[in-house]
């Protein structure tokens, strides 16, 4: 057995025995969807950071950093400082909410069935599309281990992910992120002292390295980030696309109170950063190692099973076949943790926001629910599937900017009025959320990623790449509009009665 299949097979074992354990805790709707409100403070920090470090952090972003340098540094910059704003405007709100989804909270301010629909929508967009992100990670993870064709390598995944979510629930979904946040940080370490060790500990050996092989161009900006329209949507989207991510605003109910919420969001800030300053090494080490290693590359010069695979490759330079299958086994498990929240957050968003409270007005039995949220697993693990097929080729780290523009677009601004403005009206909700979901996923759909890059046409119909810069201010904007509008109808219906 090679070493890739003992750490495969080791992870596997361990994430099914937390399952199991999970599972005999698991006995109500409570404890499927928030974990009974028990996880502690600290706890649910380290689940969050191993909810949000996905497979574009530590696969898209090393390869990111081989193919176009600092483009990849602008990405994290972009997703880092997201979470301060979380934590003043959304973690403490949320939880006093007292729900167990952001749709819930809509849905609880408005009792209206066309914002729960809406808002239930939304959500699961979102999460199928940054589920596709990680289904692309990983079959492109395994294709190149085992040799699995791709279709066999997401099914393998799709398997592990329904059984971790329709057994487990939340309480599992919360300890294999845990595991995985633990073992991600080790073998980014791992990793970035092996890099140093080859440059004599020196980091400024280690980037002289990188610009002797690239020039300049290694700390610049490439020509995707060349027009600073694209520069400010990318960052707007990754910025406010945190607070609309449902996985990750749904850890805000696991936690029993307030302070809890807060200390979550302060210590995740902390451990992302961490990361994301080791993720520097790690990627201008790819740089400099993979990049001219004839042996990584294939007879036209392309890295060997894509650009995503630059960590994997750089292991295998620093530490041999054992290097290799460990952070082969890391990757794989972080995509494991990821597309169980992601999982988890869609089944919710069917079984309670869509099945119970809008199909079934708040009179579904329990048991029913939570049959419904197993189904429901399922068949997004078979979307996903089918659906990342067509995004096989995309660098991951990309398409994580993508997920996120829908995220800041059709989430993020009517979440933040209903939590901060009183003005907002149902209509007004209802408008922005689909507003902001209607103009970001055309203006993806008319730009290069796949307008050209999928469809094959020759010019995109929307030149940026990035909507956020265009769509998140529709989004606020029609939510103002639908309120003003709402509230100059209910004057004028007020006037009309008092008159004599």
């Amino acid at each position: 057995m090679s070493h890739a299949s003992a750490f495969f097979l080791l992870f596997a074992l361990l994430t099914l025995a937390i399952t199991a354990a999970a599972a005999r805790r698991t006995t109500s709707a409570g404890d499927f969807y928030t974990a009974g409100g028990r996880i502690r403070g600290w706890q649910n920090g380290l689940a969050l950071a191993g909810d949000y470090l996905s497979a574009a952090a530590f696969l898209g972003a090393a390869g990111m950093y081989l193919s176009q340098g600092y483009d990849s540094l602008a990405y994290a910059v972009g997703t880092l400082a997201g979470w301060p704003l979380l934590l003043l405007l959304l973690a403490e709100k949320l939880h006093g909410s007292g729900c167990y989804t952001a749709a819930a909270v809509l849905s609880r301010r408005f009792n209206h069935d066309g914002v729960r629909l809406a808002a239930s929508v939304n959500s699961l967009t979102v999460t199928l599309f940054y589920l596709i992100v990680q289904m692309v990670g990983a079959g492109k993870l395994i294709e190149l281990l085992f040799g699995l064709p791709y279709l066999a390598a997401v099914s393998l995944v799709g398997a592990l992910m329904v059984l971790y979510v329709a057994l487990g629930g939340m309480l599992a979904t919360t300890w294999v992120q845990m595991v995985k946040a633990v073992l991600m940080f080790g073998c980014a370490l791992l990793l970035a002292g092996g890099v140093l060790a080859r440059f004599g500990g020196d980091p400024a050996r280690l980037f002289a390295a990188a610009e002797a092989l690239r020039g300049p161009q290694a700390f610049l900006p490439s020509p995707a980030l060349s027009d600073p329209l694209e520069v400010l949507s990318l960052g707007l989207g990754l910025c406010l696309g945190l607070l609309g991510l449902p996985h990750v605003l749904m850890r805000f109910f696991t936690v029993p109170d307030r302070r809890a919420a807060r200390q979550s969001a302060c210590f995740a800030t902390g451990l992302i950063a961490l990361f994301f300053a080791v993720n520097i090494i790690i990627g201008y080490g790819a740089l400099a190692l993979v990049g001219p290693e004839p042996s990584f590359h294939d007879a036209a010069g392309k890295l060997l099973g894509g650009g995503n695979m630059a960590a994997i490759h750089l292991a295998t330079l620093l530490g041999g076949p054992a290097w290799q299958g460990l952070v082969a086994a890391v990757a794989f498990a972080t995509i494991l943790a990821v597309v169980s929240g992601l999982a988890m957050a869609g089944a919710s968003a069917i079984s309670h926001d869509l099945y119970a409270a809008w199909w079934r007005r708040g009179r579904a039995d329990a048991n029913a629910e939570l049959r419904v949220s197993r189904l429901a697993t399922v068949g997004l693990g078979l979307l996903a599937l089918l659906l990342s097929t067509l995004f096989q080729q995309q660098n991951i780290a990309f398409l994580m900017g993508l997920a996120f523009a829908i995220a800041a677009s059709a989430n993020f601004p009517v979440l933040l009025l209903a939590l901060h403005w009183p003005g907002l009206s149902a209509r007004g909700a209802l408008w922005g959320s689909l507003g902001g979901l209607a103009a970001a996923a055309a203006l993806i759909v008319a730009g290069p990623a796949v307008w050209v890059g999928v469809l094959g046409h020759a010019k995109p119909l929307f030149p940026y790449a990035n909507p956020a810069l265009f769509s998140v201010p529709l989004a606020f904007a029609l939510a103002w509009l639908g309120s003003r509008r709402g509230a100059t109808a209910v004057s004028s219906a007020s006037e009309t009665s008092h008159r004599p």
